[in-house]
């Protein structure tokens, strides 16, 4: 049976929009809502409250502290004996009011409003405390996923050059639960040189990130994230020695997720020691080794190739590598990533329609868990809806930036994401510092309440949803041309290092960018058509057809 809530403005006030709000996140909690109205006696709600067999009464007043301080001493009194009985009584209003109803001592929890609505929610969930612990906030990734639902667990990097300075910043971030999962920001040394002192060099220390040179220092990043609400944390998957820094990443980090690409941080793209086919083979281990310990893993893969001008529709189909080599590698809970505003000329439109064939196609590789299934898949495949704004996207300006922040999250919620990753307005200009990332979660958390309390569906767009299905039948084309590189020895090419890494040197999978890249082969063009959409051209502009493109390029279809 649901527990009931009742609650209005009291006296004279007849400000009912906070109570209308607490009132609708009741409901997302469960609860039975009972409005009553504006300008309520004390006594009328007493007696609503008892009429309505009230395990909770919510109390709002926005007026003159002084009349209010008087008329909330008079409610206390007319509401005593309930409150002996276990009614629960809560308060809403202005600051200068919130401080008087605190007072009072009468209210077990006193809102000002500058509250976000995820607390005010996980206090009527019965999640939140007053002094939380550890143990009171999940510690897992798929377990706040699911305590915070409706809301989306909050995402930021975060690593200043010094390790001071990184500590004390994200005590800060916690302190403030601005976030659910700080992602630790490394120094390239960090990434790839941690096992090999002799190949860092000092002059670039802190470069990227936070300087981290042993596993105390990990800890250390740790310990400070042990407050407020407790955020979880993870860090880069680094560009060599992959399987030893997993191993210090979960017994010093606790790490919430991997993160890990495909096809770069490797020769490619100059951040690590592997070749194309080298690197592949190893984050596949890597995929595997988080697999086997029912560790999440995100593959960050499809929006480096936007990030380097490819077409929508190669970014569609890394998106669907990605799910698929994370399956096959024994992956339970796939995180999939999906990077608007890349390139940043993408309309919203094209973007959400790119997005929603990336989605389709991953979450087409679901399995429900089964115990009788075999090759790693006994947990199931899940998918899990990640999104961020585009890293080259903001404007230098900052006022510009935050607008941008906000409509691009905004738009993201479109995709029901189970998490978002903040990128931080000041990312133009340098990199995040703890008041960077706590401002920036406070335009994120109202952009994704707007969007909470309403949002129109995008995707139903006709146009969004005919660029989807033109997407999903170019993308099989490609797909198919990556399978006919493999004999027939080879038992699956979409996880054959070899012809994955052949798929990349022949130009079935190219970026604009990869121009004159030796692993790559660098001739695909695009451009921002009309519709806001990222397509491959010929060298007159014209748009091309996969087929037609990988026919210019002698590629076999199948």
């Amino acid at each position: 049976m649901k527990k009931t809530v009742v609650a209005g403005a009291l006296g004279e006030c007849v400000h009912v929009a906070g109570v209308m709000n607490f009132l609708r996140l009741a409901e997302r909690a469960g609860w039975r809502a009972v409005f009553l109205g504006p300008a309520v006696a004390p006594e009328e709600m007493v007696a609503a409250a008892r009429r309505e067999q009230a395990d909770l009464v919510g109390v709002s007043y926005r007026l003159t502290p002084e009349t209010g301080e008087r008329l909330l001493g008079n409610f206390a009194e007319e509401a005593d004996a309930l409150r002996s009985a276990g009614v629960r009584f809560a308060f809403g209003g202005t600051p200068p009011m919130a401080e008087r109803a605190a007072a009072l001592g009468f209210f077990e929890r006193v809102f000002d409003g500058a509250e976000p609505p995820d607390a005010v929610l996980a206090y009527l969930k019965g999640q939140e405390r007053v002094h939380p612990t550890e143990a009171d906030i999940p510690q897992t990734a798929i377990a706040r996923i699911r305590w915070k639902a409706p809301y989306p667990l909050l995402r930021h990097h975060y690593g200043q050059p010094t390790m001071a300075a990184t500590r004390e910043g994200i005590a800060r971030i916690a302190e403030a639960h601005a976030l659910d999962l700080i992602s630790l920001g490394i120094d390239q040394d960090a990434q790839a040189n941690f096992f090999h002192p002799e190949r860092q060099d000092p002059q670039r220390t802190g470069a990227g990130g936070v300087p981290v040179r042993s596993a105390a220092d990990y800890r250390a990043l740790y310990a400070a994230s042990r407050r407020g609400n407790f955020p979880l944390m993870r860090t880069y998957s680094g560009t060599d020695d992959f399987i030893r820094l997993a191993e210090m990443y979960v017994e010093t980090l606790n790490i919430a997720w991997c993160a890990i690409p495909i096809f770069w941080f490797n020769q490619m793209d100059g951040r690590g020691p592997w070749d194309v086919a080298g690197s592949i083979r190893e984050h596949q281990r890597v995929m595997a080794w988080y697999g086997e310990r029912g560790i999440p893993v995100e593959l960050n893969e499809p929006h480096h190739w936007g990030m380097r001008d490819a077409p929508d529709v190669i970014c569609v189909v890394a998106a669907y590598l990605s799910a698929y080599n994370a399956r096959a590698c024994g992956v339970g809970d796939y995180i999939a990533q999906m990077m608007f505003n890349s390139p940043p000329g993408l309309s919203d439109a094209m973007d959400l329609a790119k997005m929603l064939a990336s989605l389709e196609l991953a979450e087409s590789l679901a399995v429900s868990p089964s115990p009788d299934r075999g090759g790693g898949q006994g947990v199931g495949f899940h998918v899990w809806r990640q999104t961020r704004t585009g890293l080259l996207s903001y404007p230098l300006d900052e006022d510009a930036a935050r607008a941008h922040l906000a409509a691009s999250v905004y738009v993201q919620m479109a995709l029901k994401p189970h998490i978002v990753h903040i990128v931080g307005h000041t990312e133009a200009h340098h990199a995040a510092t703890a008041a960077d990332v706590i401002a920036a979660s406070r335009m994120a958390r109202r952009a994704i309440d707007n969007a909470l309390r309403g949002q129109p569906d995008m995707t139903a767009d006709p146009a969004i949803q005919a660029r989807k299905t033109e997407l999903l039948r170019e993308a099989q084309v490609t797909l198919e041309a990556i399978k006919a590189l493999a004999d027939e020895s080879v038992p699956d090419p979409l996880t054959d290092p070899a012809t994955l890494a052949q798929a990349v040197s022949e130009g079935i999978l190219d970026a604009p960018h990869l121009q004159g890249n030796r692993f790559a082969r660098g001739e695909i063009r695009t451009r921002i058509d009309a519709r806001g959409a990222c397509v491959a051209v010929d060298e007159d502009g014209e748009p091309l057809s996969e087929a037609a493109r990988l026919a210019g390029l002698g590629v076999r279809l199948g």
